[in-house]
């Protein structure tokens, strides 16, 4: 009977210990469904978005949740700079808080994205990491915490982190497991939305210079227009009756221009127009930069030229009181400028240099010579500048070029320049052309030299011509 007794016993015993053993197995396995299903549920909230902001309050609002905490952070790192910083900071006193910047290895924070090490602190003021920078700003006390470090594809992105379990309990080390299980698909998922972040800032950043630049294009083609509207379009031919050396004559001048800007506008400028019965006034210049600055500069410049000439001013008189307006202490503006008076019916030809390229005179015998006279300095360099007036004759069947360097130092492929020998042979073998012929073969001919290689200065070339009257 006692043996009875006693193996009863143990069958109870062993009943018990087997159903202990089954309810901790079932406890396990519930608690194992739990973090599944919470894993799970964060998973469907940090794939929800790929917008950067929405996804970092999904994951602070879910992870306090899970964690059952009062608050959570997420602090992004700034590879650049080597610090830590609050992409999105909520509440009253959140622009506050995007102002700080903790250093890597700065506080707990920067400590785990230094190392890349999870912790669970249970005393978070005594703890020697601690840094009381934020909690300061926001007046928020921190008791305890957890921090793990967000790494994606081997990389530490940032750190998350949630404060202060509810009810006054500590956190426990199988919530650091299930907040390190949280920050694995919650990284992934933050770096895309990073990515995503980033492209939308470029397309956007491409779509405000794409329309800039298209605004700026379109301002550049109207003062482009604008530009041309100050040069004449078309040729000039004058006719005058008078007397020279050889007696009674009649003749015509015809002046003929070209000009191409190295871009949209630039800073060449010709004009020709005339001033009395009998005599031309013509000019070229060559404003020192190019783009804007120099087109308006020539702008004030041609201005200047055609409301101070008079049938008084010589050609020297006319660059001295252009350069006393166009002059300024501070201004590193300044323009080439070659200038004539030419008396139609005598061949007389007074002219003012200002620094500029030598004009070829191509004689009605074949001769092609360079036109040498006093220089004087560019506009705008020198306040107090007098410029002198040169005289030269041109007789019937003469020609005068005037160019800008954009002609002569012209580079080829191996910054060659084209030279005044290339120009001066374009000149002899085109000395029988007409003026539209030879500005034609001017630039073609500089444009054949240069092989595609691009050119950083204008081009603009000024014929005129004193012909008899046929």
């Amino acid at each position: 009977m006692e043996i009875v007794v006693g193996v009863l016993v143990i069958l109870c015993l062993v009943a018990v210990i087997q159903l202990q053993f089954g309810n901790r197995k079932r406890r396990v396995a519930e608690l194992e469904l739990e973090r599944t299903m919470q894993l799970f549920d964060v998973s469907l909230e940090v794939n929800s978005t790929i917008r950067k902001q929405d996804l970092l309050v999904k994951i602070m609002e879910t992870s306090s949740r899970i964690m059952n905490a009062e608050a959570s952070s997420v602090i992004l790192v700034d590879e650049e700079k080597g610090e830590l910083f609050f992409d999105l900071a909520l509440g009253a006193k959140g622009d506050e808080v995007r102002e700080i910047r903790l250093k890597i290895g700065e506080g707990i924070a920067g400590w785990v994205a230094q190392t890349g090490k999870s912790v669970k602190i249970d005393d978070a003021a005594r703890d020697e990491r601690w840094s009381s920078k934020v909690a300061k700003r926001v007046d928020y006390p921190t008791r305890n915490m957890l921090c793990v470090p967000l790494v994606s594809k081997g990389k530490i992105i940032g750190v998350l982190q949630v404060l202060n379990k509810r009810g006054d309990a500590p956190f426990t080390d199988r919530d650091l497991q299930l907040l390190e299980s949280i920050a694995s698909p919650t990284a992934a998922s933050l770096e895309n939305a990073m990515l995503y972040d980033a492209l939308k800032k470029s397309v956007h950043a491409l779509k405000v210079t794409t329309a800039a630049k298209e605004r700026m294009e379109s301002e550049l083609r109207i003062a482009a227009d604008i530009q041309m509207g100050f040069l004449p379009r078309k040729s000039i031919s004058l006719q005058s009756r008078g007397e020279d050396a050889e007696g009674l004559t009649s003749a015509q001048a015809e002046a003929q221009a070209t000009i191409r800007p190295a871009r949209e506008v630039g800073g060449d400028f010709y004009d020709y127009f005339r001033i009395d019965e009998n005599r031309l006034f013509f000019v070229l210049g060559d404003v020192s930069d190019k783009g804007i600055p120099a087109a308006l500069f020539m702008a004030v410049t041609m201005t200047l030229l055609k409301g101070k000439m008079s049938v008084e001013l010589t050609p020297g008189e006319l660059l001295t009181a252009v350069n006393q307006e166009l002059y300024k202490d501070d201004s590193t503006m300044f323009a080439t400028i070659f200038c004539g008076v030419l008396n139609i019916a005598t061949g007389q030809l007074l002219y003012s240099d200002g620094g500029h390229c030598p004009p070829y005179i191509v004689k009605a015998n074949g001769e092609v010579e360079l036109l040498k006279g006093k220089k004087g300095l560019p506009l705008g360099v020198m306040d107090d500048m007098l410029y002198m007036d040169n005289e030269v004759m041109l007789d019937l069947g003469d020609r005068i070029i005037v160019y800008t360097d954009g002609i002569t130092e012209a580079e080829d492929q191996l910054q060659n320049q084209y030279g005044f020998v290339r120009l001066k042979e374009v000149l002899v073998r085109e000395q029988a052309s007409k003026p539209e012929q030879l500005l034609s073969q001017m630039v073609q001919d500089v444009d054949l030299f240069a092989d595609g290689a691009v050119q950083s200065d204008d081009i603009a070339v000024l014929i005129i011509d004193r012909n008899s009257i046929k």
